[in-house]
């Protein structure tokens, strides 16, 4: 299991022309987790968390400006009527997981019930995707195949829930609606209201670094967006496939991001070391290249405060990201280049226009599981 942060955000390999805009919803629910939430709920537009909430203050928090006018020019009280839904869906999802520790045959110890939901908006082609994933401690449960219309269940304690799920075809329509359309229509407004701060391009700063004379050298682009950027390590003009080790993108706390890539020296001698440069690219800017050369490299011996700031952020970051999201899990098809995190998330049936972009939802069982 990994922590939200490595897993929410996208890869895209070398193709920087097309851009993939995404609303993500993400809801968490934990039990025998003293210092975690029992429930967490994160909105995400294009990676940027736009809305907070927790059980703990039960109270939501907007994180751009942008999203509360859009929200409030949708419905005027919307804070307000969203908050008391999420206080329900603490309900449902402290009875789900209940359900899955019956039907898991577990009792005490630490669990945790996910919910991943949301679409994307291809910029180029205007073709669109939903996505509906459900797990439990870590692992897949259950899953909306959108094409088909129905759930898949990758294990026999999902069964009971997708034969009913799979034989509500009303709500099956619904999703299909609201998948295909309705949440694309939100997308395209969130992005009209959010074009200054989404659409915006910040170039990456590029450093070297290593640790010691027998470290990796790291190829470190910071202070980038968006978060779809190319950095790799390439050998008399050829990109090296071995050697190197590629970073997850990561959130800085200014609403930027960074990654790493590292690139292994140690069988190649020092009078090589001109043959290779890091080269970062991201739309909108010309390809970044740095040449491979001890006078670019810092070190700890060379300049401490920058090789620490750069551990500590990663560590920062690490940590936001447990408490956003601690524990999901992401899963995707070889095929596709994409991840995405599973988890569970139920709403109430009241109010539900005031939840867009959000599915009404439905307990993982009736009555006795």
């Amino acid at each position: 299991m990994k922590v939200l942060i490595g897993l929410l955000l996208l890869f895209f390999g070398h193709d920087v022309s097309s851009v993939i805009h995404s609303v993500q919803v993400f809801s968490t629910a934990s039990s025998g987790l003293s210092t975690f939430p029992e429930f967490v709920m994160v909105q995400m537009v294009d990676e940027v968390q736009v809305e907070y909430y927790d059980s703990n203050t039960q109270r939501i928090i907007t994180k751009q400006d942008w999203v509360d006018q859009a929200n409030r020019d949708k419905v005027p009280d919307y804070l307000e009527k969203a908050t008391e839904n999420r206080k329900g869906e603490q309900q449902v999802f402290k009875r789900n997981i209940g359900t899955l520790k019956q039907r898991f045959n577990q009792t005490g110890g630490a669990h945790i019930v996910q919910r991943m939901f949301g679409c994307e908006l291809d910029d180029e082609d205007d073709t669109t995707d939903g996505y509906e994933q459900h797990g439990y401690d870590g692992e897949d449960f259950l899953s909306l195949d959108l094409k088909t219309l129905t759930w898949v269940a990758p294990v026999h304690q999902a069964l009971t829930t997708k034969l009913r799920w799979d034989h509500d075809t009303a709500r099956k329509q619904y999703l299909k609606n609201f998948y295909t359309k309705e949440c694309v229509d939100w997308l395209k407004k969130y992005l009209s209201y959010g074009k200054s701060t989404l659409q915006r391009t910040e170039r990456p700063r590029v450093s070297l670094l290593q640790r010691s004379p027998s470290s990796p050298v790291v190829c470190h682009a910071t202070g980038f967006f968006p978060n779809r950027v190319v950095v790799f390590w390439r050998r008399d003009g050829q990109e090296l496939q071995e050697q190197v080790d590629h970073g997850e993108v990561l959130p800085n706390h200014d609403g930027t991001f960074q990654v790493s890539v590292d690139l292994n020296l140690t069988a190649v001698p020092q009078e090589d070391w001109g043959k290779y440069e890091c080269v970062v690219q991201l739309k909108g800017i010309e390809d970044i290249s740095i040449l491979l050369d001890p006078a670019h490299i810092r070190t700890n011996g060379g300049d401490k405060s920058l090789i620490l700031a750069f551990i500590l952020t990663g560590v920062a970051v690490v940590v936001v990201g447990a408490v956003v999201g601690v524990f999901l899990y992401w899963k995707r098809n070889d095929s596709d280049k994409r991840h995405k995190p599973l988890g569970s998330f139920d709403t109430s049936s009241e109010n539900t226009e005031v939840q867009k972009p959000s599915p009404e939802a439905q307990p993982l069982t009736t009555g006795q599981s």
